[in-house]
């Protein structure tokens, strides 16, 4: 009899990995299986959309298979044989992200509870039929049934275009890629120490000047986007069900905007000269905070992050600023680091009265900052307190550890371009099997709903150009998806590898020079000329 047992045990897990390894959707479903029968699209199948305001996603339907098939597919407002059909279905405490996709002889079905979902579904029905041979103008897909829904709400990948720019089409290349992986977050971060990419009608100098030079070479003409380049990116994301999040870092990291405008300057240090904005000027709170309303028109999220890290690389020179000193007098400031707090204060202040979330930094998680309308992004991951003390205090926060989310790290132990801590690196497997699980003590179930979600960060300090861009986000923005998407205990690498095999070749037909973990010497590590910068 226990041997029975056990034998129906190994047959059950058996059953299990196959299933996983044949399921051609990343990040894993739910619930999936396969079932009888298989649909066929053709020169007679049309889309049927339920409710108007479904017409947008059924286009982008028309739109990706006519850009990766050449297949027209015509929208009908009537039910008909041969159909693909989208539709809005009320279901009691449903999630807007949840969906339900069927695929049998007699057609194919998305419903959900919001357009949300609707759109989820409709990339999980793009995945399978990318992935179909094209066969006498004619694409055949196994049956399946799908109920789906994602573990994390906060689904986010972070690029940096602050050290080098690369432009809208590249931008909307990554959103596109995103809303094939049902990634639902933007960060981006438009402002550092080389380079302000915003165009701001207030400060015009900010991107003209501030503009110039990147991380590589200071006298390159000035890169930015426009206020009419934003609207369409943030439009083309918005149509994806992906927010844009402008990241504003302050008081830190802003010599680009000192070289701008130095009179809002605050100095710097030997190392980071001119690194920090002047928090003892009341000036300066009104020249950002001009900044901060145009951002918020410019980005319709209601989100805006303000940085507020490593500003201690170049604060030296509040040490010695007059008016600085006599905002610690007046203000019964204690230190420097009271100080940045203060300024964070602040801004946030600002930031409250335009109806923003502040997002910030583990940084700031000492200063007092409103609990409700504040997220942290705990990015430090040899300092576990900090995630403890946000969650202690109440903070929605985003878990974004360098190890293993920090894309400019190394993915492979051969890999000399890039960074590593302690000679660690952010491999696809670390990144895939992440878990909140990984901190007991700090992440329990009393706290675990203020865990919004993870993201991955594109830092480009050794990234220049666009084809070590792509070798280090792909395919690691694959494995990001599903260990935001897919609890823990239905991941397993192994089959994931199985199925990323064909979304590999995905990316050899849209040309992406992607890290190929299941043959590395296939893929050369991209080696761009600019040296690693040191860890702090």
């Amino acid at each position: 009899m226990k041997k029975l047992l056990l034998l129906l045990i190994l047959f059950s897990m058996q059953q299990v990995a196959w299933a996983q390894a044949n399921c051609p959707i990343i990040p894993l479903p739910a619930a999936y299986k396969n079932t009888p029968g298989s649909f066929t699209i053709d020169a007679q199948t049309n889309l049927f959309v339920g409710q108007p305001e479904l017409y947008p996603i059924a286009n982008f339907l028309q739109r990706e298979i006519l850009k990766h098939t050449g297949m027209t597919i015509p929208i009908l407002t009537r039910q008909a044989k041969n159909t693909i059909s989208l539709e809005l279905k009320k279901a009691k405490n449903a999630r807007p992200e949840a969906y339900y996709l069927a695929i049998n002889a007699s057609g194919t079905q998305i419903s959900a509870a919001a357009p949300h979902g609707v759109f989820n579904g409709v990339n999980s029905l793009l995945q399978l039929i990318r992935q179909a041979p094209v066969q006498a103008k004619n694409i055949t897909l196994s049956g399946w049934e799908i109920t789906d829904a994602p573990a994390l709400a906060w689904r986010g990948v972070m690029l940096d275009e602050s050290r080098f720019f690369f432009g809208k089409e590249t931008v909307k290349e990554i959103l596109d890629w995103m809303a094939f992986y049902k990634l639902n977050r933007f960060h981006w971060h438009l402002t550092d120490t080389p380079g302000w990419r915003l165009e701001i009608k207030s400060y015009p100098r900010l991107a003209l000047v501030g503009g110039v030079g990147n991380h590589g070479n200071p006298d390159v003409p000035a890169q930015y986007y426009t206020q009419e380049d934003i609207k369409e990116i943030v439009s083309y994301a918005a149509e994806r069900f992906i927010e844009v999040i402008p990241e504003i870092d302050m008081p830190g990291h802003a010599a680009a905007a000192n070289r701008a405008y130095p009179e809002f300057s605050g100095g710097g240090s030997e190392r980071y000269p001119e690194f920090t904005f002047n928090p003892g000027k009341e000036e300066t709170y009104g020249y950002l905070t001009r900044i901060l309303k145009e951002v918020d028109v410019l980005f319709p999220a209601k989100k805006i992050h303000l940085g507020g890290d490593e500003v201690h690389f170049g604060n030296k020179q509040w040490q010695t600023n007059q008016a600085v000193q006599q905002l610690m007098q007046a203000q019964k400031l204690p230190d420097l680091k009271a100080v940045e707090f203060y300024f964070i204060q602040r801004m946030t202040d600002s930031l409250s009265k335009l109806n923003s979330k502040i997002l910030a930094w583990d940084e700031v998680v000492s200063a007092a900052l409103p609990v409700k309308n504040t997220i942290i992004f705990w990015w430090r991951h040899d300092q576990p307190q900090q995630l403890k003390l946000a969650l202690e205090k109440g903070y929605q926060t985003v878990l974004c550890p360098r190890i293993p989310f920090y894309l400019d790290f190394v993915q492979d132990s051969s890999h000399f371009s890039g960074r590593r801590w302690k000679g660690d690196y952010s491999s696809l497997e670390k990144l895939y099997n992440f878990s909140t699980a990984a901190f007991p003590g700090i992440i329990t179930e009393k706290n675990k709903n203020l865990v919004a979600g993870i993201q991955a960060a594109l830092w480009t300090e050794t990234i220049s150009s666009k084809k070590r861009l792509e070798f280090m986000l792909f395919p690691r923005i694959s494995a990001l998806a599903e260990a935001a998407w897919t609890p823990p205990g239905s991941r397993n690498f192994g089959t994931f590898k199985t199925r990323l095999t064909k979304h590999l070749e995905l990316y050899r037909q849209q040309d992406i020079y992607f890290y190929n973990p299941l043959q590395p010497a296939s893929r050369p590590e991209v080696i761009d000329i600019f040296e690693n910068k040191p860890i702090e």
